[in-house]
């Protein structure tokens, strides 16, 4: 059923960071008054400072407060919210969060809590997608069982090397690789109890392991009214670790009758279980092929890549599509221009990637033509050691690739952050690198240069 036109004049940012102030201003734009919430540690965020009202949700540590469900609903009661919008990260994708939001009398700014549950569980997304029609990689299409011969055969069948991975893993965990029938008993049982302690679903399954995929992801967009238009690709293979480090958009290499014929599949699976919002189909490209790995269902880090090539304004969109109205897009208004990078700026020791909270005793962004950045940096901030290590986001827009590629560079030797350590060294480095350069590396092409 369409979700009812609902006017949404207030609303609670529950997040913090680069995407809490990503979504004040968006709010802003559209005239919705914002609440923020936060921890005693983030106090003096820069969203904190600029919303029109605050409350404090609890102690530093993300479970007693960006976590904490009963504290974030208790905010929206206490200050006449109507909606709550959960960024990404922390309970964005948690559906007993969004169905406890609704039943509160709330609106959650993402997908219905039975689409959450659907595509949180990894078995369960591939079997929905692949029932839709969408190419999938080819494993044991559903949980493997107790059976070890059983599960000997399939691998078998599969072929070495295969990758065991947890139903309610994600962000890189509980996957390991097997590389032949000797290991793969104990991978299955290892990964089984590792996934039950941190995922609380101690379900794994099997699927073939890809040598030397890339990581192309599609957005999409859909409305409660049954209208759904996808906002052509990223590639996101430049990681370390399944973190992503650089993004860019549109995916070197794509061609136009690839991005139409993937597009047209994403919209068509997003149409058939009755997707509402914004939301990512992630694949593993090899080949010239397509293989779905898993769906996000909110809005990604690297969602400004796509907004530069498109001037599609993402996060309002989430909000209008929350407040029930219908998209403001058709297919056919889509039209990618130029391209687009987004280097994730941590603070981080480049070299050992140990995390270096402090105060920043002096900030000053990047600028020109083409340059975006999404920061919560100010000079003075106090960047806390509780949460990720994500202080800001370097987007750069060129009329091509290769200018793109100049302007981030050029924004890499404007940018200065003093009084903590960042990784923005590790993003030099690798935008002078001649192979990032051609365009279309693997997965794991950084952890190779890295010596990983």
């Amino acid at each position: 059923m369409p979700r009812r036109a609902r006017k949404l004049d207030k609303l609670v940012i529950a997040n913090r960071g680069e995407i809490a102030l990503r979504i004040l201003r968006a709010c802003r734009e559209l005239g919705i008054r914002t609440v923020a919430v936060h921890s005693t540690a983030d106090r003096d965020l820069k969203h904190v400072r600029l919303a029109d009202e605050t409350v404090c949700i609890g102690p530093p540590a993300a479970a007693e407060s960006y976590l904490n469900m009963p504290a974030l609903i208790s905010a929206a009661e206490v200050t006449d919210a109507v909606a709550i919008h959960p960024g990404y990260g922390f309970l964005s994708e948690n559906a007993d969060f969004a169905e406890r939001v609704e039943r509160s009398g709330f609106i959650f700014v993402g997908p219905r809590s039975e689409t959450i549950r659907l595509m949180g569980d990894k078995v369960s997304a591939i079997q929905a997608m692949r029932a839709a029609g969408v190419p999938c990689v080819p494993g044991s299409d559903g949980p493997l069982g107790e059976d070890d011969a059983e599960n000997l055969h399939l691998a078998e069948k599969l072929g070495y090397p295969i990758i065991i991975k947890a139903a309610g893993g994600g962000g890189g965990r509980g996957m390991r690789v097997v590389h032949g029938e000797a290991a793969l008993l104990n991978a299955v049982s290892l990964t089984r109890s590792e996934a039950g302690a941190a995922f609380g679903n101690s379900s794994v399954y099997m699927e073939k392991y890809l040598d030397h995929p890339r990581h192309v992801e599609v957005q999409v967009l859909a409305d409660s009214h049954g209208n759904v238009v996808f906002l052509g690709e990223r590639d996101c293979s430049l990681q370390r670790r399944h973190q992503k480090v650089i993004e860019e958009a549109p995916a070197p290499g794509i061609t136009d009758k690839q991005r139409r014929q993937i597009g047209d599949v994403c919209v068509d699976a997003c149409k058939r279980i009755g997707y509402r919002g914004a939301g990512t189909i992630e694949f593993l490209y090899q080949d010239g092929e397509f293989f779905f790995i898993e769906m996000n269902t909110r809005v990604q880090v690297e969602h400004p890549i796509t907004e530069m090539i498109t001037g599609v304004d993402i996060v309002k969109e989430q909000l209008r599509i929350a407040a029930g109205e219908k998209l403001h897009y058709e297919q056919s208004d889509i039209r990618l221009t130029g391209h687009a990078i987004e280097c994730r700026i941590n603070a981080e020791d480049a070299n050992t990637f140990v995390p270096s909270p402090g105060t920043v005793t002096q900030f000053h962004a990047p600028g020109g033509p083409g340059i975006r950045v999404d920061s919560h940096l100010y000079s003075g901030y106090l960047v806390p050691p509780y949460y990720d290590s994500l202080i800001g986001k370097l987007i750069a827009y060129g009329e091509s690739r290769a200018t793109a590629l100049a302007r981030m560079r050029n924004a890499l030797s404007e940018l200065v952050i003093e009084g903590i350590k960042t990784n923005a060294p590790l993003h030099r480095r690798i935008l002078s690198d001649v192979n990032y350069i051609k365009g279309g590396v693997d997965i794991h092409y950084l952890e190779r240069q890295l010596g990983l």
